[in-house]
């Protein structure tokens, strides 16, 4: 099986910064894009930062300018630095990946991870 898990969410005040990371872990051969989605109470989930896809990192408009992803390809890794954190920025951040294997145990598809809450509130 493939496991994504996040670390680096909490509590920051408004104007803070926070940087997320999330670690694939099990069998597979590679992983294409990565990066990560949020949902907020009451809201649907919505794209946060995910690249490279075809050469580019594609930024949700809420978070454009305030949001940088990057990857350790060899430790199958994302990392989100993100700043000027805003309360509407509160939400369960989720890692995303799209897998690509040969192993029966963990087919190619996209994986999530369980999540993470980001809280920004003074």
């Amino acid at each position: 099986q493939v496991q994504l898990v996040e670390s680096g969410g909490g509590l920051v005040q408004p104007g803070g910064s926070l940087r997320l990371s999330c670690v694939a872990s099990g069998r597979f051969d590679s992983i294409d894009s990565m990066g990560w989605f949020r949902q907020a109470p009451g809201k649907q989930r919505e794209l946060v930062a995910v690249g490279p896809d075809r050469g580019r990192t594609n930024y949700g408009g809420s978070v454009k300018g305030r949001v940088t992803i990057s990857r350790d390809y060899a430790k199958n890794a994302v990392y989100m630095q993100m700043n000027n954190l805003k309360p509407e920025d509160t939400a369960v951040y989720y890692c995303y990946a799209a897998v690509r294997s040969s192993y029966l145990s963990s087919p190619s598809g996209d994986y999530w991870g369980q999540g993470t809450q980001v809280t920004v509130s003074s």
